[in-house]
């Protein structure tokens, strides 16, 4: 009711009466739908641009802010709360204590989450920048909007982590000539919170075109992180493999997702464990890309060969997958992994180390070790991310 009685106030301040009757047919407009509730839309909001142009047509400029009020209250740019309290809506002109101990103690209890939140970010992420807290807090922030509480949970509320992405695919949709909804924000919101709705959705094509655009758009805006940190020339080991989290797609689609344990061995902790879709590990060793103090590739006699340093860091994947295989039988028992298939993946260096060997060279010659060894590979992180770009251009997984 709010915003007829702000209406109604419009209208008793309007002299002209082509100003009164033009917010006469917004009230007539907005009580035509069903009883008890306020039919909105964007013939509703035409209705009421069309009262500004009256008003201001007549000169009553008064009247042309008010409705202007009004139109960014129903179009969600002022909120319920502000607008009460600009127009004492519903009191006598005294402002509300009520309104400004709740705003005080929200103030007090989001900063005190802000700042727990905070430091567990920070405990899980030590290295992390201030722009890379702010970046997840600002994604945390969208996602809120789709607070869930679960029914077995009792007290306990969930933020669902991406919901805002799809959310915000499905409003630009509901928005579209196309259809007409009376609030599509509000529309796109219940979707992405109802599993039933979002099943339906998958089920159909179109729907299922919407998803799969929201999620390459995810994965483009994840690549396109990844390449910045690639090509630092001062980021650590640390720095990738927070990158490389929960983008466990760019390294193909055999793999199904990551294990939620990093040490499986005694004294081993692996950087990232994926696991295949045949339910076996497959885990990703991660050195320097750009910041590489060392050659990825060096002359001996007439051709390229792997340097020391790839080397190295394919004993070390190797003495992890030895561990895997003599611990075995636990790991499977307690965690229900299959390490007898396990495989490594060796992600080193950049092709633009070498700015004197053409990158063809480069990928050829780790091309050329590889099929002599077995259970590892070793790829620079420009072909990783070359090989994710052209499956995004395809639509498809890469390989």
């Amino acid at each position: 009711m709010v915003l007829e009685r702000q209406l109604g106030q419009v209208r008793g301040a309007a002299a002209d009466e082509a100003v009164r009757s033009a917010v006469d047919a917004v009230f007539v407009y907005m009580g035509s739908g069903s009883p008890g509730r306020r039919r909105q839309g964007k013939e509703l909001v035409r209705l009421m641009e069309a009262a500004r142009k009256t008003a201001a047509e007549a000169g009553e400029w008064h009247v042309v802010r008010l409705l202007q009020d009004s139109l960014d209250y129903a179009e969600g740019r002022i909120l319920q709360q502000d607008l009460e309290e600009r127009y004492r809506i519903f009191q006598d002109g005294a402002r509300r204590e009520r309104s400004r101990d709740f705003v005080a103690s929200s103030l007090r209890t989001m900063h005190q989450w802000l700042v727990a939140a905070g430091e567990a970010y920070l405990r899980e992420h030590p290295g992390a920048s201030a722009e890379e807290t702010l970046s997840h807090f600002r994604a945390q922030g969208e996602d809120a909007a789709f607070l869930r509480a679960p029914d077995d949970r009792p007290g306990r509320y969930v933020i669902p982590r991406g919901a805002a992405e799809i959310s915000l695919w499905l409003e630009r949709l509901l928005r579209s000539e196309r259809i007409d909804v009376a609030d599509p924000a509000e529309s796109a919101r219940r979707i992405v919170g109802s599993p039933q709705a979002m099943a339906l959705l998958a089920a159909d094509r179109e729907g299922r075109l919407i998803l799969q655009a929201a999620e390459l758009r995810r994965r483009a805006a994840g690549l396109e992180e990844l390449r910045a940190v690639v090509e630092d020339r001062t980021a650590t080991e640390a720095d990738l493999q927070r990158a490389l989290e929960g983008n466990h797609w760019i390294f193909g689609g055999r793999f199904v997702g990551e294990a939620a344990r990093r040490r499986l061995v005694p004294g081993d902790e692996v950087d990232i464990p994926l696991i295949r879709g045949d339910g076996a590990l497959h885990i990703v060793e991660l050195k320097r890309a750009m910041s590489l103090d060392a050659p990825l590739v060096k002359r001996h006699r007439h051709a390229w060969v792997p340097a020391a340093h790839v080397h190295e860091a394919v004993g070390q994947a190797v003495n992890y997958l030895v561990g895997l295989d003599e611990h075995r039988a636990r790991i499977r028992e307690e965690l229900g992994i299959e390490t007898r298939r396990a495989g490594a993946l060796v992600l080193v260096g950049h092709p633009g180390l070498h700015p004197d060997v053409p990158e063809g060279e480069v990928n050829e010659t780790l091309r050329t070790f590889n099929s002599h060894v077995t259970r590892v590979e070793v790829l620079t992180y420009k072909e990783l991310l070359d090989n994710a770009e052209r499956s995004l251009a395809g639509g498809v997984e890469p390989v």
